[in-house]
């Protein structure tokens, strides 16, 4: 596993999923004046895992947590926890499927990154590739924004995606990006060993690596605006995918 930078996890549900998990954490800061009720399950897991809780005033939370909504509560967390590749195959491999994974070009709202992650971790998806560089991170945005997701899907930080999708297919995994002329998302077969790769918010896939996907898919628009937001179109392309690997009445 690789670790990144010290960062906050913010908000009262993502805290209780990353006290429950394996997230390595340094200390609990809590807002100083709020109802017991509403944080004794935190405090509770903290004290089982016998973590520092720290009491401090709202503006010492404002302050550390970028002025976020943190709901009265941030775990000071050592580093977020980077799978590698051979872990997302291992993940597929433990429930006794077929990989299906997300290749993330260049995506850089951190918000659609915690959208996504909370729908791969919903729809059953292993694990997910991001870029090195030219891309958002695992930041407490994200972390916030996937409700607790991000502590039940490993994330594969790479230094070159295209290297990484050649990797995949040499591995038997089938890559399917997104572009206008492709085949229509509604019949995509999601069965074997599959990777969806989803394009940068503005500029969609880089070339290099659209030519490394064995199809294309489209989604396909009859209203006025043309595109979709990157979390959205992601959800839809996954969703496809869990419908084809686990049909009704089966």
């Amino acid at each position: 596993m690789k670790t990144e930078n010290t960062d906050f996890i913010i908000g009262r549900h993502p805290a209780v999923m990353a006290l429950k998990a394996d997230q390595e954490i340094n200390k609990v800061f809590i807002q100083a004046g709020l109802k017991a009720d509403a944080i004794a399950e935190i405090i509770k897991l903290a004290k089982e895992k016998r973590l520092v809780i720290s009491t401090v005033p709202k503006t010492k939370l404002d302050q550390l947590t970028d002025h976020q909504n943190h709901q009265g509560v941030a775990l000071a967390v050592a580093a977020y926890h980077y799978a590698e590749i051979d872990d997302l195959f291992a993940n597929a491999q433990q429930k006794g499927e077929d990989p299906f994974f997300l290749i993330l070009d260049e995506l850089e709202d951190p918000h659609n990154l915690g959208s996504i992650i909370r729908t791969a971790d919903a729809a059953g998806v292993h694990g997910i590739i991001i870029p090195r560089r030219r891309a958002v991170g695992l930041t407490s945005v994200v972390a916030k924004t996937s409700t607790g997701a991000l502590e039940h899907v490993p994330v594969a930080r790479v230094t070159n995606l295209v290297q990484t999708a050649k990797e995949l297919k040499d591995r038997g995994v089938w890559l399917f990006g997104t572009d206008m002329k492709g085949k229509d998302y509604r019949q995509w077969d999601a069965h074997g060993a599959v990777a969806l790769v989803i394009g940068n918010e503005g500029k969609g896939i880089s070339s290099l690596l659209k030519k490394n996907c064995d199809e294309m898919l489209t989604i396909p628009m009859i209203g006025h605006v043309q595109s979709l937001n990157a979390s959205v179109a992601a959800g839809l392309l996954i969703y496809q995918g869990f419908n084809s690997r686990h049909p009704l009445g089966k």
